[in-house]
């Protein structure tokens, strides 16, 4: 599963855009000399740099609130600006959402998840629907360990605490089964 990075970049002139040619300055490929930008260009340079801040911060914070769950560094999609330089405009950083070995693993996993993908100042839709998804994980793995505690000698349970157990557990089943069907799949 990736942890989307950034939100879209924000309506107006493209990055990518670029001004009419000043005819009386030399090209930078020509001349070996950094051609002047137009106000605008400027601005557009300006607004790229931000951006690139922005989106680099972003995937620092998921990077470093996954821990040994990301898979590698963080990838960028890059805009050209007015300038000719490259700026970072999105990222995503791929992390492993794949169930632990036991239902405290899974716990822990669906945890650390939930907290990469909630780590930015602002995360986005993207991020949002992953630390919703790793909630359900962990509420599926706090199921199943409830079930393994009851699941031992009656010691001094009541049949309602038993039965409210065995109720959440199915619940829980439940839902994953819907998740499945509505081709959400959490183990990839």
């Amino acid at each position: 599963m990736r942890i989307d990075a950034t939100p879209p970049v924000p309506p107006g002139p493209r990055p990518d855009a670029r001004a009419p040619a000043d005819t009386g300055h030399a090209s930078a490929q020509a001349s070996g000399e950094s051609r002047q930008l137009s106000e605008e260009q400027q601005a557009q340079v300006q607004a790229l740099k931000a951006r690139e801040r922005e989106v680099r911060a972003h995937e620092a914070a998921h990077l470093a609130a996954a821990g040994g769950l990301a898979r590698g560094g963080a990838s960028f999609q890059y805009e050209t600006g007015p300038d000719d330089r490259r700026y970072a405009v999105g990222g995503e950083v791929s992390i492993d959402t794949s169930p632990g070995n036991s239902p405290e693993e899974t716990l822990q996993k669906a945890q650390t998840i939930r907290a990469a993908a909630q780590a930015p100042a602002r995360p986005s839709q993207q991020d949002l629907a992953v630390a919703a998804s790793a909630g359900q994980m962990a509420a599926e793995a706090r199921a199943e360990l409830a079930a393994q505690r009851f699941s031992g000698p009656d010691e001094g349970r009541s049949s309602t605490q038993a039965r409210a157990v065995e109720s959440y557990v199915q619940v829980a089943r439940g839902d994953a089964q819907e998740r499945a069907l509505g081709g959400i799949d959490l183990s990839a």
